[in-house]
This record gives structure tokens, C-alpha cells and sequence, in this order.
């Protein structure tokens, strides 16, 4: 099984089954199913949103830089540089 077609699956079962609970096929008390039935969709939503930038937020605070990727960067710097100074332009 792929990984969209795992996806597709895991949203239909959720959507068939907050189907099921919105029109009342299950019996449930009247306050859950009046005050927090209709809104769980906003709620998951709302939900969803926060985890992805907790994970943003996290990976920015975990982020690991590589020293090779740093030399490279700095070689390039000072290539730059020196090819600007080569035309005039201080860069200091």
C-alpha cells in the first residue's frame, strides 16, 4: 500500500466516522451532540495547525548545521569577494 493511498484510507475512515456521529446514527447525549460535534472539524483544523508549528518550531530549535556546509559557504564568501575587489567594489 503507498503512502497516499494509506492517506486517502485513514481520511475516509475519519470522515465516514464523524459522518456516523453527526447525523445522529449513534446515540449520544444531547449537549456532546449538539455543542461538540459540529465543531470538531474547526478543532482538528485549529489542532493541526498548532502541531505543524510546533514541529516548525522545533526542527528551527533542533536544527543542526554541518561543518562542511559552513567551509563551503566561507570559500564561496571570500571567492565573491575577491572577485568584487577585482572589480573596484570594497567589500570590507
Amino acid at each position: 500500500m503507498t503512502h497516499a493511498q494509506q492517506t486517502i484510507s485513514i481520511a475516509l475512515l475519519v470522515s465516514s466516522l464523524y459522518l456516523v456521529l453527526f447525523f445522529e446514527l449513534v446515540p449520544l447525549p444531547t449537549i456532546v451532540q449538539k455543542e461538540i460535534i459540529p465543531v470538531l472539524p474547526i478543532w482538528s483544523l485549529v489542532s493541526f495547525g498548532a502541531w505543524l508549528l510546533f514541529r516548525l518550531g522545533w526542527g528551527m530549535i533542533t536544527f543542526r548545521d554541518t561543518p562542511e556546509a559552513h567551509a563551503e559557504l566561507m570559500a564561496e564568501i571570500e571567492i565573491a569577494r575577491a572577485d568584487l575587489k577585482s572589480k573596484g567594489v570594497d567589500v570590507d
